[in-house]
């Protein structure tokens, strides 16, 4: 086999190959060599089996993992798979398994960590996707309504509805020709993710007869299934922050031929084996995995014979024992709850699409790739050189009963079963600009919360603002720092009046501030003191005293059920709101302002909010310091801190993309990091201090201006 590789000067692969099933095994082979700690990391995760290697803080994660039975799907979709998309799989996995040796032995997590790379199985690269994605329709959100419902009452439900970041999410936009220097259309954006080390995205480019790609790869996935241009046509996605999958309150009870789980009809067998989570440095843990008609157990244990595990791991709702079934079977119970997952339900990911969208030539084709799409549902964008423009869903999203959207459902009661899916997925027509931020927009039908229209906005009205865009002034939209979401606490503080000395001048430096949380501000670090005053007094208040203390949920879930956290992402609702009369917003203002007044903060943003990525083996480069940010959460520029806890930002731009449809080689590109994930590798950080510039940087096709490092592999 003969796959060219060449370089770019940021190390940016770009591969050659015979043939599109050569190209996949190479991109495995340089995905392995570039990031064969990631990509074992990644295959563990997928397995649930992090924790042999990374200890007991990784249990959660692996339970989860194996109970929802991630990696049993993923083996059903690749067997479902067409043969053509299950070969070009398999050639991808068969290059990773052959270069993992030579990247492993480049990277010093493995001798750290005491870690042996791995063998992939053909289904690997469908398990890492889908445990990349499992939490991205944010299914944990409907426990913490279905506590708030439980303890503060139905009519608090949608109390802390964020339409908010507490999911990934993405800017994106499309700039018609009619707004462009060139006459051709331009496409841009930056996917929200948390940052990790190494990125989440690979910037990469693809040759073979068949197709010549350049875009942002998922390490551990063949193709490019978000972000590309193939010359002809380009396209990207963000999050449509559609809600696609389910909880069920179930009733599980042990007889002599196994385990059952009670549904509208009665009791029916549910499948059940144990399986064993190995721990560094700790005991073992054995756990249960059951599935029911529903989909897997993901919270809760299996009964025994006099059904002890009852309530077990699922906030102790209260039994249904007034159904005939249950009442008439005279067994006790274990309460647990399932989840409903379209891919565990289809035997479908979706995968087909991605090949289709490497050999795309217009609109149409990326059209026609992404209606084979399942999830996550994205919001898709694609404009092509003969003037075609695309603004659509994409994925699968059953149909179903509303309460099914909004919190866990009875798995014993009518009413709740999927009715088929949501079709035809929603799209628009494309007017100068589109604009695609998880707002409640073209995708309102398939949700239930959604980001703020800041961001929206914001990218509209600076789009608008000119009328010949060109690539490289796109970064002024991906960089832009104004908080609108500033407004509802700022009027709060506009309105005190009698305050001491201190508190009076720091309310006047807040009102005269340019709501631009910049890097080098001091307001901005004012500001997100209050802030963070107002959170924490919020979330401590007896109006919210029913929440308070950890809900008795696995800690994988914690993340959506911090109230401190969930008032911060709510702000804005919380501030307005008329619910919580005997919250006084107004005496909460003052008393933060008052606080920050006597001790005000005498550093700049940046020096607070700092990029803190996720490492699975932290360490590895001694005394590493990450730099400050500007941003926020609401901002254009999406850098998301937990106000209240943290002024960390552990999410931001994993990428950012300009896509030229009159002349490719005039796009531009940047990571947070860098093209491989070799600490100490000249590559590993070189993007840093560009993307922290908001700078961009070619995107390189013309293989004459590469480096060549042909290997025969």
């Amino acid at each position: 086999m003969k796959v060219e590789v060449y370089r770019d000067a940021w190390g940016i692969p770009h591969l050659r190959a015979g043939s599109a099933i050569e190209l996949a095994y190479a991109q495995g082979y340089n995905a392995a060599v570039d990031r064969a700690w990631q990509l074992e990391v990644e295959r563990h995760r997928a397995q649930g089996t992090t924790a042999a290697f990374l200890g007991t803080e990784a249990v959660a994660w692996d339970r989860f993992v194996r109970q929802a039975r991630l990696e049993d799907t993923a083996r059903r979709c690749y067997e479902a798979l067409d043969e053509d998309t299950r070969v070009w799989v398999s050639a991808y996995v068969d290059g990773v398994d052959a270069g993992l040796a030579e990247g492993a032995a480049a990277a010093p997590e493995f001798a750290a960590a005491g870690l042996v790379p791995g063998s992939w199985r053909p289904w690997t690269p469908l398990a890492v996707w889908l445990s990349t994605h499992i939490l991205f329709a944010g299914f944990p959100t409907k426990l913490w309504r279905e506590e708030v419902a439980r303890r503060l009452g139905d009519e608090a439900i949608d109390l802390f509805a964020t339409d908010g970041p507490g999911t990934s999410g993405s800017n994106g936009w499309l700039v018609t020709g009619a707004r462009t220097r060139s006459g051709a259309p331009l496409i841009a954006g930056d996917p929200h993710r948390f940052i990790e080390d190494p990125g989440v995205y690979q910037q990469i480019h693809l040759v073979c007869p068949d197709f010549d790609v350049v875009g942002l790869a998922v390490p551990g996935v063949p193709g490019l299934a978000h972000f590309g241009h193939t010359g002809g046509v380009a396209w990207a996605i963000t999050n449509a922050m559609a809600d696609y999958q389910d909880l069920y309150r179930e009733r599980l009870r042990r007889t002599a031929d196994g385990i059952q789980a009670l549904g509208p009809d009665g009791w029916h067998p549910a499948t059940h084996h144990t399986e064993t989570i190995e721990v560094a440095g700790g005991e073992p843990v054995e756990i249960d995995v059951i599935e029911t008609r529903r989909g897997p157990v993901i919270i809760g244990a299996a009964p025994d014979a006099a059904g002890a595990a009852e309530g077990r791991g699922t906030s102790g709702h209260s039994a249904p024992g007034s159904h005939p079934a249950a009442a008439a079977s005279g067994a006790s119970v274990a309460r647990a709850i399932s989840l409903r997952y379209v891919p565990r339900v289809t035997a479908d990911l979706g995968f087909a699409a991605i090949p289709a969208l490497l050999r795309a030539r217009t609109v149409a084709d990326v059209d026609r790739a992404y209606e084979r799409w399942v999830e996550p549902v994205n919001v898709v964008q694609a404009a092509d050189t003969a003037g075609g423009l695309l603004h659509r869903t994409a994925g699968r999203v059953p149909v179903r009963n509303h309460e099914n959207r909004m919190r866990v459902v009875d798995a014993w009661e009518e009413g709740h079963e999927w009715q088929g899916w949501h079709e035809p997925m929603p799209r628009a027509e494309v007017e100068d600009v589109a604009v695609m931020a998880n707002a409640r927009a073209l995708a309102a039908p398939l949700g239930v919360e959604f980001a703020p229209p800041h961001r929206a906005q914001r990218i509209r009205e600076l789009l608008r603002g000119a009328a010949s865009w060109t690539a490289p002034e796109m970064a002024t939209v991906h960089t832009d720092t104004h908080l609108a979401s500033a407004k509802p606490l700022l009027e709060l503080v506009a309105e005190l009046k009698g305050l001491a000395p201190e508190a009076a001048e720091l309310r006047e430096r807040l009102l005269c501030w340019d709501r631009r949380m910049d890097a080098d501000s001091t307001v901005a670090a004012v500001y997100a003191a209050v802030r963070s005053a107002v959170v924490r007094r919020i979330a401590a208040h007896p109006e919210l005293a029913a929440l308070a203390g950890p809900l008795p949920y696995p800690a994988v879930f914690q993340p959506w059920l911090v109230p401190v956290v969930k008032v911060a992402y709510a702000l804005e609702g919380l501030l307005t709101t008329r619910l919580l009369p005997g919250i006084d917003r107004a005496a909460i203002v003052r008393a933060a302002v008052e606080e920050v007044a006597a001790e005000p903060p005498e550093a700049t943003w940046g020096e607070l909010h700092r990029l803190a990525p996720w490492q699975a083996l932290p360490g590895v480069v001694a005394n590493e310091e990450w730099p400050g940010l500007p941003g926020d959460h609401d901002c254009v520029l999406s850098t998301s801190s937990v106000p209240g806890l943290t002024d960390l930002s552990a999410r931001g731009p994993a990428a950012r993309y300009v896509w030229d449809l009159e002349r490719r080689e005039n796009s531009l590109w940047v990571v947070p990091l860098g093209a491989r994930g070799v600490p100490g590798d000249a590559h590993h950080r070189d993007q840093l201090p560009l993307w922290l510039r908001g700078e961009l940087i070619p995107v390189i096709t013309d293989f004459d201006k590469l480096t060549e490092e042909t290997n025969d592999h």
